[in-house]
């Protein structure tokens, strides 16, 4: 070292800038690394907490929101990106250096911020909560990353489609490849369908709200948000769509039980199940899987407008305080309990309808649910398979002879859907049931595209609204 260096003074340290948009965003995403929570459960305390502290606006809510939803759906094709720009397997990449990556990553490849504003404000973020050390790595891996735009990227790390079709989607799309073929499984036909479905859970959904029968109609409802901060629903009667950002919990009627944040296919299923025809009584109505309550809300304002008595039964006691807050107001008489479908408390055929939403994968909601697609494994369908026919068959003695039960999911999944059904209605694994297919799609007056029934496959791409399925059975006997 020569007397020039050795008498030039040290740099000064300087502290890392705290960027709390970032910072959220961070603890979001290793919340649901950590402790396997739902991004749409983590966030809205967080936010809430930065503006009551002052630190945010909502531009800075619209930003930690973005770069959250915006890193979990596009995890799979930012891991591939990292992992050509590292000397190691990302399995041994430390979690929280990977999340800071990820974020970096998303905000060079998936947004407009520029560059240099990325790649700086993702080492600062990594020189607090990494330390100095650990963000000189993320500095080296983001400006690699930088070097070339999204396109150019995937076509160097994606397996090209005629060698590998499923490989190929999964990376272009951020889906795990398994996902991928199930959904082009259930889905069917060619390249152009499934690249549609899948690009569709990449996009952020609309926010759709429910009007509550009885208690306030859609028109009513859309006045109270104002002009241009609303539309009526595509194909519900009750839903009216959000055109502007926002909190829907902030809205009065909302805030008052009157409406509720609902998805479209959600109310569908409802609605249908409530208007399928029947003989006889209708006076006692059932939903057998009720948490967290927006479809037992919509049939206690349904039933209530006949005049029947909906009882909503949820196996675990704290969604089934979700359910009662849910249903609290409702206009006509109800009763919520906390119990097992599979061994129920109510006596046999006393139901005139009965509503069975069962546990599932949730492959129908990943546009919501975007780190649901990392999380579930195709070993989940063995492990729900047992639960959602034991429900379907309780579901169908619970009903009277001629009264109607809906089997509903959120997932497009055949193992989930028809499958299920047609196990129950051949005895398949159990006593075999007396039931009949009842055919849905005219239940659902105006939704193009329902197939070939007698049930009915709701599509993100199609439909605008998550991936519901209803299959309507009549008792025989």
């Amino acid at each position: 070292m020569n007397e020039q260096a050795r008498r030039r003074p040290p740099k000064p340290y300087r502290r890392p800038k705290k960027d709390p948009v970032r910072i959220l965003a961070f603890e979001a995403l290793r919340a649901v690394d950590e402790r396997a929570a739902y991004a749409n459960l983590v966030l809205p305390p967080l936010l809430k907490k930065a503006r009551e502290a002052g630190d945010f606006d909502t531009r800075d809510a619209a930003l930690a929101t973005e770069l959250v939803y915006g890193t979990l759906r596009r995890q799979g094709t930012y891991d591939a990106i990292i992992s050509a720009c590292v000397d190691r397997p990302l399995r041994q990449v430390d979690p929280p250096v990977l999340d800071v990556l990820t974020l970096g990553a998303h905000q060079l490849l998936g947004t407009r911020i520029p560059t240099h504003a990325a790649v700086s404000a993702s080492v600062e973020l990594a020189r607090v909560v990494l330390g100095d050390g650990r963000a000189k790595f993320v500095n080296a891996v983001l400006r690699k990353i930088a070097k070339d735009d999204l396109d150019t990227w995937v076509e160097r790390v994606a397996p090209p489609y005629d060698e590998d079709a499923e490989d190929h989607l999964a990376v272009v799309h951020s889906h795990p490849r398994w996902v991928v073929s199930a959904l082009w499984d259930a889905l069917g036909g060619g390249r152009a369908g499934i690249e549609d479905l899948l690009e569709a859970d990449n996009d952020r959904p609309e926010v759709t709200l429910v009007a509550r029968p009885g208690r306030i109609s859609p028109g009513e409802l859309l006045d109270t948000l104002g002009e241009d901060s609303g539309l009526p629903g595509r194909w519900s009667p009750y839903a009216v769509r959000l055109t502007e950002g926002g909190e829907p919990g902030a809205i009065d009627a909302v805030r008052e039980g009157r409406a509720g944040v609902q998805d479209e296919g959600s109310q569908l299923v409802a609605v249908a199940l409530a208007n399928a025809p029947l003989e006889g009584t209708d006076e006692r109505w059932l939903d057998g899987c009720a948490g967290p309550g927006g479809k037992a809300a919509l049939l206690g304002a349904l039933a209530a407008e006949r005049g029947a008595w909906l009882l909503a039964s949820e196996k675990q006691p704290h969604r089934a305080r979700l359910v009662e807050r849910a249903l609290a107001g409702n206009p006509g008489p109800y009763q919520v309990i906390s119990a097992d479908g599979t061994r129920p408390p109510w006596r046999p055929g006393v139901f005139d309808r009965v509503l069975v939403d069962v546990p599932c994968t949730g492959l129908g909601a990943l546009r919501r649910r975007p780190e649901a697609r990392w999380r579930r494994r195709p070993e989940d369908l063995d492990g729900f398979a047992p639960l959602q026919r034991s429900l379907l068959r309780e579901a169908l003695n619970a009903v009277r002879v001629g009264g109607v039960v809906g089997y509903a999911t959120c997932s497009p999944h055949p193992a989930e859907t028809r499958a299920v059904v047609e196990d129950v209605l051949k005895g398949r694994g159990g006593p075999r049931a007396e039931a009949e297919w009842v055919d849905a799609r005219p239940l659902m007056p105006g939704v193009a595209a329902l197939g070939d029934g007698p049930d009915v496959q709701l599509w993100p791409h199609v439909h605008g609204t998550d991936a519901m399925y209803l299959a309507l059975l009549r008792r025989t006997a």
